[in-house]
C-alpha cells in the first residue's frame, strides 16, 4: 500500500508548468467554485488487488493535493462530496473507515490549512456522525474560521433531497406562523434555507470514475453548472488533468438559458 500512496505523491509533482501558467494567465475566467463527486476509490483498489479501504486511504491523499493546488490557482470554494446520507447503507467496517478519514485528514492537513488561509466548513447533519468525526470537524471550522482565503467545503453525511425538503419545511412553519406570506416565497427565499446559503452555486461540477449521475448532490445548487465527467479513478485524478478539466471549463460559454 506505502508504493501506491507515493506514486500518487510522485504523480502530482508532475504537474504542467505550462498550462498552469496559462490559467493563472487567464484568472479572470477560472470558476469560482468547484464541487468534486470524488468516485472510484473501490474500483481503484480492486484493480491493484487491495481492500476498499486501500482505495479510500489513497484517496485521501488525491484530496490534499487537489485541495493544496485549488488554493494556489485562486479558486475561491472547493466542495467536496466526502460521504451521502445513502453510504451508510454500505458494509460496517468500510463506514467505519470513512468516518476516520476526515479525522486524520484535519489532524494531518490543519496546519498547512491555516498556513495557506483556507478557511473549512461543512454541509450536512453533523448530528449522525461519530463524536470524533464532529469533533475533528468542529476543531477544524472554529480553528479556520477568521480566513478568508479559498473555502474548503466537505458535504459529510450529505443529501440534497433532504435538504430541499428540510428547507421546505421551514419556510411551510413561517407561513403557518404568518411570518411570511406564500406570494412572497421565491428562489432567494428556498436559498436562504439551504445548507449552502452564503456559498455562490458552482461553477464547475467534475465526477471521476466514468459514472455520469448527480447521487444526490446539489441537486438545486447544480442548476447550471457546468459539468465534467472523467474515466479518471479518484485517486488516479492528477493536477495536470485537473488543470486540463479547468482549461476545458474556461472555454465554454455559459448562457445560463439565454443566447448570448
Amino acid at each position: 500500500m506505502r508504493k501506491y500512496i507515493e506514486e500518487i505523491k510522485a504523480k502530482f509533482q508532475k504537474d504542467d508548468t505550462t498550462l498552469k501558467g496559462l490559467l493563472v494567465e487567464k484568472k479572470d475566467l477560472l470558476p469560482k467554485h468547484i464541487a468534486m463527486i470524488m468516485d472510484g476509490n473501490g474500483r481503484w483498489a480492486k484493480k491493484r488487488g487491495l481492500p476498499r479501504m486501500a482505495g479510500h486511504k489513497a484517496g485521501m491523499q488525491t484530496v490534499k493535493q487537489i485541495t493544496r493546488e485549488s488554493s494556489n490557482l485562486g479558486i475561491e470554494f472547493l466542495t467536496l462530496y466526502a460521504f451521502s446520507t445513502e453510504n451508510w447503507k454500505r458494509p460496517d467496517d468500510e463506514v467505519s473507515f470513512l468516518m476516520r478519514l476526515p479525522e486524520e485528514y484535519l489532524q494531518s492537513e490543519l496546519n498547512e490549512l491555516i498556513k495557506n488561509n483556507v478557511q473549512v466548513k461543512m454541509i450536512g447533519n453533523a448530528t449522525q456522525l461519530p463524536d470524533y468525526t464532529r469533533k475533528a470537524i468542529e476543531v477544524a471550522v472554529n480553528e479556520t474560521k477568521h480566513n478568508n482565503g479559498m473555502v474548503l467545503n466537505f458535504a459529510l453525511n450529505y443529501g440534497s433531497r433532504l435538504e430541499i425538503i428540510e428547507a421546505v419545511k421551514e419556510i411551510a412553519v413561517e407561513v403557518r406562523n404568518g411570518l411570511l406570506d406564500v406570494e412572497d416565497v421565491v428562489e432567494e427565499t428556498l436559498e436562504s434555507k439551504l445548507m449552502t446559503n452564503g456559498l455562490p452555486d458552482p461553477d464547475l461540477l467534475i465526477r471521476t470514475s466514468g459514472e455520469m449521475r448527480l447521487s444526490n448532490f446539489l441537486l438545486w445548487q447544480l442548476a447550471y453548472t457546468e459539468f465534467y465527467f472523467t474515466e479518471t479513478l479518484w485517486p488516479d485524478f492528477s493536477v495536470t488533468e485537473y488543470y486540463r478539466v479547468i482549461h476545458n471549463y474556461m472555454k465554454r460559454a455559459r448562457r445560463y438559458g439565454g443566447l448570448n
